[in-house]
């Protein structure tokens, strides 16, 4: 048999496996060419989890990749079952790595540079010849260095929920793929040449270098990065800050001398630029002996405490998990990681993550959704009425996305509830679907995507959508919010559907009367209503005292019914966004 009649009967038996539903994964990986080595000597980490070594036929590693990443492009994969994690030891690589839904792209080594794709890592448009990317979702690449082919552009062509994390690029990265484009995370990396944000209409970028950068359409927010453009808002797209607050990487895997450990970067203080620069190694690892290997085959919601009862850290391999009672996180200092992009999805009406107000607890890389059962919340950091401080030793959030809808008909009043204080989330999207599976005003219920009730909470990105009461409900102090973008629901059916009181819709992000100190730099709120002629009185709601903390602030009505607007940004002041004024903006 040759080879592309080998690789086409793969891509056959590939393909009847994206579904559409939740249930119990079936491995697909049978029908991949084994590389050799995939991690069938370590234990625990399943079948769709592939170590690269330099040393393998970079042929068929390539071939390897091309039939996954067939399998995960196209149109009908945005909310298939298939996880996938590719991991890559360190040396040089001659690929061309196309990455597509549930593909998450791992370098092992100590610093980005140990680990080199000679050729790309890109996303790239569904389209041929290019287009939008506006649903490019759920994808990353962390810890290497993309040396492109001479005279091309590196193309990360993404949306939300697409985290570029750890990274060289020798070369110029293009972020998006001559379309519209809805993005979008980078942090901790150095671009060697220009970044072309194009189209892109937010882009956050945190603690990163590069040498230059050009386009943007409304919100291109950069904290901490060396060669930052200068602020030119509301001219131009661009909001810069020098300096991180508090910065800690999201935790990275490597193999050293013959081991595989995860590395927890500390946490940096008014911190601009990347953490590996100097080429001082993160000193702190756990060895993947002290974490419990979950897998969606074989593991449940009792498992899993068990496990967190015997202070095991936390690693859900590749894969959908149906948990039919809450994770009860309990112990100072618990890591929890997700590998290939693991979805976890509530059986009964309970959240999948419950955390104790405790110290120094680290989650990362999770999708969590909604299940068919009614629940309050998805994910809850800290008991109702929790007032302990963790300032010395906070939690950290890391790349967490919740959707509701979508994969299958699911709903919540609230996604994420953080009652604790002193948590730092780094990159978030919380998403009630507008397409997909189980869509509808009355099938996929949301009230809120966050709710934070503790005090000292920042955000790194945040990004909220299409909820139908407060997207944002902000009621603790000392709140921090860097770039804030959301989408109003696109489907109320009728004006009356959406008010409460005698207010017209609901504020997408509000700051509750209480609060004494909030502040958010980059807040953009859009609108397209399709069906009914709504009318939103404010996007943003705060005490008066703090209009003036909220700042780049702005509204934009993208499409939909002709009679909708939005009245005013923030209290009744700022313009009016319809159809014939499409942004407002107020500093």
């Amino acid at each position: 048999m040759n080879t592309k009649m080998h690789l086409l009967i793969i891509v056959l038996l590939l393909f009847p496996l994206t579904l559409t539903c939740y249930g119990r994964q079936s491995s697909i990986s049978a029908g991949i060419p084994d590389p050799g080595n995939p991690l069938n000597h370590l234990p625990g980490l399943g079948e769709n989890v592939f170590l690269f070594d330099p040393g393998m036929d970079m042929k068929q590693v390539q071939a390897i990749i091309d039939t996954i990443s067939a399998g995960q492009t196209g149109r009908a994969s945005e909310f298939t079952k298939n996880r996938y994690a590719l991991l890559f030891k360190p040396g040089l690589y001659d690929l061309d790595i196309r990455v597509g839904y549930y593909m998450q792209v791992l370098g092992l080594g100590e610093s980005p540079e140990d680990v080199v794709i000679r050729g790309a890592v890109r996303s790239n448009s569904r389209r041929a010849g290019g287009g939008h990317v506006l649903t490019n979702f759920w994808r990353s690449v962390e810890n290497l260095t993309i040396i492109p082919d001479p005279d091309s552009i590196n193309t990360w062509g993404v949306s939300q929920a697409s985290p570029m994390r750890r990274v060289r690029v020798k070369g110029h990265l293009k972020l998006h793929d001559n379309g519209y484009s809805s993005g979008g995370f980078l942090a901790d990396s150095k671009i060697d040449g220009e970044i072309l944000f194009g189209s892109q209409q937010q882009w956050f970028s945190r603690n990163s270098e590069w040498e230059s950068c050009s386009g943007g359409a409304w919100n291109i927010f950069s904290l901490g990065v060396v060669n930052a453009p200068e602020t030119n808002w509301p001219a131009g797209p661009y909001t810069s800050l020098q300096a991180t607050p508090a910065s800690r990487e999201k935790p990275y895997l490597t193999f050293v001398d013959g081991e595989y450990w995860l590395k927890i970067p500390e946490t940096r203080l008014n911190s601009t630029g990347l953490s590996w620069s100097t080429g001082t190694l993160d000193r702190h690892a756990l060895n993947i002996r002290d974490f419990y290997l979950a897998d969606p085959e074989n593991d449940n919601s009792e498992s899993i405490n068990n496990a967190l009862k015997k202070g095991l850290n936390l690693l859900f391999t590749p894969g959908i998990y149906i948990l039919e009672n809450s994770l009860k996180v309990t112990r100072p200092g618990t890591v929890i990681i997700g590998l290939g992009m693991p979805s976890l999805v509530p059986e009964n009406g309970n959240p999948v993550i419950e955390v104790s107000d405790i110290d120094a607890v680290t989650i990362s890389g999770l999708l969590i959704d909604a299940g068919p059962v009614h629940s309050e919340t998805l994910l809850r950091i800290g008991e109702p009425g929790s007032d302990i401080p963790h300032s010395t030793y906070p939690t950290w959030l890391f790349d967490i996305f919740a959707r509701v809808g979508g994969p299958a008909q699911g709903s919540v009043t609230t996604c994420v509830e953080i009652n604790s204080n002193d948590v730092f989330i780094d990159h978030i999207w919380l998403w009630r679907a507008d397409h997909g599976n189980g869509v509808g005003w009355d099938m996929n219920r949301s009230g809120n995507g966050i709710i934070v009730n503790g005090d000292r909470v920042t955000v790194y990105g945040l990004f909220n959508e299409h909820h139908q009461g407060y997207q944002t409900l902000w009621n603790g102090n000392g709140g921090r919010v860097y770039l804030y973008q959301s989408e109003m629901p696109y489907d109320p059916p009728t004006v009356a559907s959406w008010k409460h009181d005698t207010i017209g819709g609901f504020a997408s992000y509000r700051v509750a009367d209480h609060v004494q100190t909030h502040e958010a730099w980059g807040v953009g709120v859009y609108c397209v209503f399709y069906e009914a002629p709504v009318i939103v009185d404010r996007a943003i709601e705060t005490p008066v005292a703090l209009e003036s903390s909220i700042h780049q602030k702005f509204t934009f009505w993208l499409n939909g019914n002709e009679d909708s607007l939005i009245r005013s940004i923030i209290n009744g002041k700022g313009d009016s966004v319809h159809k014939s004024n499409r942004k407002a903006v107020l500093k």
